[in-house]
């Protein structure tokens, strides 16, 4: 999971950081082709795990967002390895002029066609990024639908992937059931989500885990990532989400304010 591949970096903690030096990318990207991993869409992923897995290594390369860089930096560096990659991109932010917001550019659809003319896969991030768990259930269908609805316009093909925004609350079980069943019902195939690990037959294939990437990932944390050492994080995760929900609850809330 990319967001950004830019030199820039945040000031907040290197397991909140989203971007990456491009000279890192390019490294990632090489040590990838170097050990033999074979870069698949988000559907070959399920593919495989409905055929069951052979050995073969694979990974599916992503990037939220769709920021301009991803073309101007990430889109070459690709290309040059030969590699594959789903991109998700905010259809209320990509549009025939160049959107910025704080600062920000995003991708513009000559680009986004241009690329997916290319081998680049497209997904839905939403219309407007959101927080879909903090929506009404009309907010919540719209931003699923409409969002398919204007890629598959532009492009003139079937988009079947989704990628959720911001931290996914696997806790709750009717949110994630509403949220699939909205998915299902416009026609995806399947998702990926902000769940911590790497993807297995176990795991619901519209909210498959990822492996976060930044630039603090030097070669041998990469490689650590991609071998399954990060998945343990996820219970540690998961447990977070379920004390951060309760804690968050009016009643709760305020006696914790009143305690401190």
């Amino acid at each position: 999971m990319y967001h950004a591949i830019r030199p820039e970096l945040g000031t907040r903690h290197p397991y909140f950081e989203t971007s990456t030096a491009p000279e890192l990318f390019a490294k990632h990207m090489g040590f990838l082709r170097e050990n033999g991993y074979a870069t698949v869409s988000i559907n070959e992923v399920v593919e495989a795990a409905m055929v069951g897995l052979n050995g073969r290594k694979r990974v599916a390369i992503t990037f939220d967002d769709g920021f301009r860089d991803f073309y101007t930096h990430a889109f070459p560096i690709l290309s040059e390895y030969g590699m594959k990659a789903t991109v998700f991109i905010v259809s209320g932010w990509t549009k025939d002029e160049r959107v910025v917001r704080d600062g920000r550019e995003y991708l513009k659809w000559q680009e986004v066609r241009e690329m997916n003319a290319h081998g680049i896969r497209i997904g839905s991030h939403t219309v407007n990024h959101p927080e879909l768990y903090a929506l009404d259930a009309n907010s919540l269908e719209y931003e699923v639908r409409e969002s398919k609805e204007e890629i598959e316009s532009k492009l003139g093909e079937t988009i079947d992937s989704f990628s959720h925004p911001y931290a996914f609350p696997e806790q709750d079980r009717r949110y994630v059931e509403r949220l699939k069943e909205l998915l299902q019902a416009h026609g995806y195939q399947n998702g990926v989500s902000t769940i911590l690990g790497t993807a297995s037959q176990d795991h619901d294939w519209f909210f498959l885990p990822r492996l976060p990437v930044n630039s603090h990932d030097d070669l041998r944390f990469f490689r650590a990532k991609l071998e399954g050492g990060y998945d343990w994080l996820h219970p540690a995760q998961k447990f977070y989400k379920m004390v951060k929900k309760q804690i968050t609850k009016p009643g709760i809330k305020g006696q914790l304010a009143h305690d401190r």
